[in-house]
């Protein structure tokens, strides 16, 4: 479904991905971790043709989607939560969801995937009327999914979606990921929390300095001696 292929991404003269290929396939969660800096959120922005590449390739769906626009990828199915929300916090909840579908026509279309938003979050139902920034983090991050959502992408890229948030609601936010999965949309998705990331994907990479260090089944990672001492605290 996505084959990113030798690519190169700079801030000027510094590298933050220095060469990286993965791929994920259709139905799949596949997970990138890493430490802060590692490269994770670059990719995703590539993805999403925020950053322009240096050299190497995209192809989602058999087409190149590097150099595209932004609108052009998200046109193609291709939709993300970005890290630290970027909700609109002086409109509605109703109104953020009315943006994410912002370039579909397909009123019949839309209204159910209001619905099905809804349904996965419950409290945004219950606060469909408040204005955005005037809820808990924890409410701002299941906002930012469901405007995702509401672009009826056929993959999803999420960028640290656990973060800042309470145990308790980190659990949900993977419990909700894995029905989102269940329910058909592909997702990508970048996590600094590595145990909850490996323990709802089917496979990983580890990304290192703008390097992809390992890469495989994610429950094989879970008990990989060298992910456990960086990553999951052993």
């Amino acid at each position: 479904m996505l084959k990113v292929e030798n690519v190169e991404v700079a801030y000027g003269n510094i590298k933050a991905i220095k060469g990286i290929s993965l791929e994920v396939n259709k139905g799949e969660i596949v997970t990138l971790i890493g430490s802060n800096g590692a490269g994770k959120s670059t990719t995703l922005r590539a993805i999403s043709g925020l950053l322009k590449l240096k050299s190497g390739s995209i192809t989602f769906e058999g087409n190149r989607i590097d150099g595209k626009e932004g609108h052009e990828i998200v046109a193609k199915g291709i939709c993300q939560s970005p890290e630290g929300r970027r909700i609109f916090p002086r409109m509605s909840v109703s109104e953020n969801l009315d943006l994410g579908a912002f370039l579909r026509n397909d009123k019949d279309g839309i209204a159910e995937d209001r619905e099905r938003v809804l349904e996965l979050f419950p409290r945004l139902a219950e606060r469909i009327n408040q204005k955005a920034g005037t809820m808990s983090g924890g409410e701002q991050q299941m906002l930012a999914v469901g405007r995702a959502l509401m672009g009826k992408p056929s993959l999803l890229l999420l960028d640290e979606p656990s973060m800042g948030l309470a145990p308790v609601l980190v659990d949900m936010i993977f419990e909700t990921i894995t029905k989102i999965n269940e329910q058909g949309t592909t997702i990508l998705l970048v996590e600094q929390n590595a145990l909850a990331a490996l323990s709802v994907a089917h496979r990983a990479y580890v990304l290192e300095s703008g390097n992809i260090k390992l890469s495989g089944n994610a429950k094989d990672l879970i008990s990989d001696p060298e992910v456990t001492k960086a990553y999951l605290g052993g």
